[in-house]
């Protein structure tokens, strides 16, 4: 079967006409002459057989069928360009969009994102951070990293690491806990999740007091409320080890407790591409170690 001829030129022309409503200005940005541009117009009228700008004597207007026709030529060279774009010394660049529960974000993949970047410089990574409440198909995502117990409808599920929570506070704040029980006098910050408190008390072996604090959605958002003074975090310890190692802040009691996992997730009618594949991999095996 004889493919049609497609008028790549003409439609280039026609496009930055119609965006600048200039032949001459088009011709410019084009590098021809602005007769060229407007040959170039009047051929795909013909081979069209519709008008597609009405001629003034200080512009272009576009006609009914130039409005119709703008919007697929449009997005047909954006496509074109994006693909292009891909392309670096000769190997094409995947474009990996995660989603990212903030707290991990900052506390372990920003950490160690210049070892995949190494490791994948053609794979490029684009990372929108959340507040663990993600649709990574409206959103447009390839996947998204997330904390809980892995059941998601519609999602394959990877396994990455736990990620025991305890308090955490500045040392000025510690130097006043002698024992769980001294925690009714602070204001307690609080995530979405109401069981976490209780939960930890219920570890340690002590009552849970009435809990009043500010509510966040993040983590780390927690814990810098509790570096500033407002109270404090009951957060995972492992994501927040470098303001630990800086002595900015305390972990005053031992007791921790597990309230769920970070996985990595997908689609499941979505197969995982080579990037996603890769991403995954490099995930596991750094999360493992």
């Amino acid at each position: 079967m004889t493919r049609p001829h497609l008028p790549l030129n003409a439609l280039r022309a026609f496009e930055a006409s119609a965006r600048h409503l200039s032949f001459t200005k088009a011709a410019i940005e084009l590098c021809v002459t602005q007769a060229a541009v407007s040959h170039q117009v009047k051929g795909l009228e013909a081979r069209l057989g519709a008008k597609l700008f009405r001629r003034l004597p200080r512009g272009l207007v576009l006609t009914d069928e130039g409005i119709a026709l703008l919007p697929g030529v449009r997005d047909s060279f954006d496509r074109i360009g994006r693909l292009l774009h891909r392309f670096e010394v000769g190997r094409v660049t995947e474009v990996l969009s995660v989603g990212v529960v903030g707290t991990f974000a900052v506390g372990w993949l920003l950490p160690r994102l210049a070892d995949f970047r190494e490791r994948h410089p053609f794979i490029d990574l684009r990372i929108m951070t959340n507040n663990n409440r993600v649709d990574v198909a409206a959103e447009g995502l390839d996947a998204a990293i997330r904390f809980g117990d892995g059941a998601w409808h519609g999602m394959e599920a990877l396994s990455l690491f736990e990620a025991p929570m305890s308090p955490l506070c500045p040392p000025a704040t510690a130097a006043r806990l002698r024992q769980p029980a001294d925690l009714a006098g602070e204001v307690l910050l609080r995530s979405y999740r109401a069981d976490e408190w209780p939960h930890w008390f219920n570890a340690a072996g002590y009552d849970c007091p009435p809990i009043r604090g500010p509510v966040f959605d993040s983590s780390w958002l927690m814990v810098e409320a509790a570096l500033q003074g407002h109270g404090v975090a009951l957060a995972p310890v492992m994501l927040f080890a470098r303001e630990m190692e800086a002595g900015r802040l305390v972990q005053p009691f031992a007791t921790s407790t597990v309230n769920g996992r970070y996985w990595l997730t997908w689609l499941k009618s979505r197969p995982a591409s080579p990037a996603l594949s890769a991403f995954s991999d490099w995930l596991v095996e750094l999360s493992s170690n």
